[in-house]
């Protein structure tokens, strides 16, 4: 009884301390955290209507979009991609645009291209299909280096060059990359610095058995299920200026920092899982992961990051950025199964 009365008393101290750490918010603050985690829950809500399962694809999109970066998705086609993306696009009222991209693709059908008006004798700028809100590059890794470079500059620079004019792209501006990572014939692997620009790399995952019964009930019979706009561009401006002001303990920074650092050691006697890592994480995954986290803290309401927000997202931060050893490919690990020895290695605060 003794035992009992004195766990409970020392879970009531820590409840008691950890309510005393935590950054006290303003009751504006409080009340954007609430509006944008509620407006956040409807946008989940509205796209899996259409979309069954698949809840850390569309988490990753919507981090991505609330984040003011670009997402990669990794899957076998028929798991959803295009379609929960075009979802995510009727649900935010926003411009959307589909390109696929093939190898015969050129740069002028990305951006656009300067064409002749007899009328007037001058060269005037038609845009291509890149000038819209959400850009679904599909296959990505189909077309050639010219133009995944064309598509890099608009995703770096948010701005677009025909002629000798240059363009600014609309607001919000995000590219959603899709590709198959199991055929590999007739593909052009995008670089590491391509990869670097991309906030997130999802890994898209079959459905369960109970979800894809759902998926034949629900879609057996070919229609088109209608989705609410439940955002517009001034509402997502509204959530980056929201999440930008969601706090995050200097423990917090440093352990984002630690997490990061630690995937370029290279002394295999500091970390067992260094010899799995050729090269390791870019200062971008720190930025990327201090975004991301505070994303995830918006989405459960809070008005600061946690440790569990900088885990929850450190695979999709981190898979792309750690180039694996001869080691590792040799044992059949995976980029998840190194992240996963980091996650384990680095103590949380």
């Amino acid at each position: 009884m003794e035992t009992q009365q004195t766990q409970q008393t020392q879970q009531t101290q820590q409840a008691q301390q950890a309510q005393q750490t935590e950054p006290r918010a303003s009751a504006e603050l409080s009340a954007q955290i609430e509006e944008s985690s509620t407006a956040l829950s409807m946008v989940r809500e509205e796209v899996g209507r259409r979309v069954v399962g698949q809840r850390d694809m569309i988490d990753g999109m919507l981090i991505g979009i609330v984040a003011g970066g670009h997402v990669l998705l990794e899957g076998v086609p028929g798991l959803a991609k295009t379609m929960a993306i075009k979802a995510l696009s009727e649900v935010i009222n926003a411009g959307f645009r589909r390109i696929q991209f093939t190898p015969d693709l050129l740069p002028a059908d990305l951006i656009g291209t300067m064409v002749y008006r007899q009328q007037t004798g001058e060269f005037v700028a038609r845009k291509g299909p890149v000038f819209s809100n959400i850009i679904l590059a599909d296959e990505i890794n189909r077309a050639p280096a010219k133009v995944q470079s064309a598509l890099l500059e608009a995703m770096e620079e948010r701005q677009v060059t025909i002629g000798d004019t240059t363009f600014r792209l609309p607001e919000p501006f995000f590219v959603l990359a899709t590709q198959n990572p199991i055929e590999q014939e007739g593909t052009y692997p995008l670089p590491e610095a391509q990869l670097d620009r991309f906030v997130l790399k999802l890994a898209v995952q079959y459905p369960s058995p109970e979800e894809e019964l759902a998926i034949l009930r629900r879609v057996g019979v070919e229609q088109q299920i209608p989705v609410n706009a439940v955002l517009g561009p001034d509402e997502i401006a509204l959530l980056r200026r929201t999440a930008a002001a969601v706090s995050v303990d200097e423990r917090i920074e440093e352990y984002i920092v630690r997490l990061v650092t630690a995937s370029r050691e290279q002394n295999k006697n500091v970390h067992t899982y260094s010899r799995y890592i050729e090269f390791g994480a870019s200062p971008r995954a720190s930025i990327y992961l201090y975004r991301a986290a505070k994303v995830r803290a918006l989405f459960d309401g809070r008005h600061y990051v946690v440790p569990e927000d900088v885990k929850a997202v450190a695979p999709a931060v981190l898979r792309h950025r750690i180039i694996l050893s001869y080691e590792a490919e040799s044992e059949e690990l995976t980029a998840d199964d190194v992240v996963h020895y980091l996650l384990s290695a680095i103590p949380v605060p």
